[in-house]
């Protein structure tokens, strides 16, 4: 395959409120969707209503955010900042003591495993960034009837909060949706997708370890290695069944981390 170009990133600073938030680096597209999703991942807003205006000025590299409420910055910012693993560097002000304090993720949605695998390439075969340059990360969901939605960007991570900030400001609900992501799910990615409320997390590529822990601990479902007819089911939630005849790896958390893994046909 042919590629057509590289993968662009700017870096951008956000503003909340008058107040410089951070410098992101961002690949600028959708910048809007990863506005919503991004202060809604880190608890500045609770829905898509309490933001009153959003101003983006690509020449000048700023998002500015108009809140409806006051934004009280020396609380907020006494917070330890945290940095996100891999590229496209970003900020996330949520320690694992803070996620772990997210509600429980309820949903009754079950999905077979070659449902899943049959997304995750529908998702690959539309990545049209990904398809363009060979360097972009990418996220997806899958909505109850089927239909797939994609945001990519040089960072998985914001690659993720687009998509969420895309569901938020559709008014998706949560417990109906599969988050589908390119890039390894690591605490600060389970904590994005934990905040929102999805209940099953696919990925092409690994969990980390504290990641599997949080997500056996809020009660979401997360696949690695979701490619072609592969899979490892990292907990047991129950809301993915494995359909396939062929071996899939299943591999269960337990409190000091990983249990030893098991064969399932």
């Amino acid at each position: 395959m042919n590629r057509k170009g590289c993968p662009d990133e700017y870096p951008i600073s956000l503003h909340l409120n008058g107040c410089e938030i951070a410098v992101f680096q961002l690949t600028k597209y959708d910048l809007k969707d990863w506005v919503y999703g991004y202060l809604f991942s880190e608890g500045f807003i609770q829905e898509a209503n309490d933001i009153k205006a959003v101003n983006i000025d690509e020449n000048m590299g700023a998002i500015h955010v108009t809140l409806h409420s006051h934004f009280d910055e020396d609380q907020f910012f006494s917070k330890k900042k945290h940095y996100t693993a891999g590229c496209g560097r970003g900020v996330t002000f949520f320690s694992m003591t803070d996620v772990k304090g997210f509600a429980e993720v309820s949903s009754g949605q079950k999905y077979d495993l070659s449902y899943l695998l049959k997304k995750r390439s529908e998702f690959a075969g539309k990545s049209s960034l990904y398809l363009e340059t060979g360097g972009m990360h990418g996220a997806c969901i899958v909505e109850e009837n089927g239909a797939i939605t994609i945001r990519e960007d040089i960072g998985r991570h914001n690659a993720v909060d687009k998509i969420i900030g895309y569901a938020l400001r559709k008014g998706l609900p949560p417990e109906q949706l599969i988050l589908l992501t390119t890039g390894r799910v690591s605490y600060e990615m389970l904590s994005k997708a934990a905040k929102f409320g999805f209940p099953v997390i696919g990925s092409r590529t690994a969990a980390t370890k504290q990641a599997v822990q949080l997500a056996k601990f809020l009660n979401i479902e997360v696949i690695g290695y979701l490619r072609g007819k592969m899979a490892v089911i990292y907990t047991s939630s129950g809301r993915v069944k494995n359909d396939i005849t062929q071996e899939i790896d299943f591999e269960r958390t337990v409190e000091g981390g990983i249990n030893k893994q098991e064969k399932t046909s």
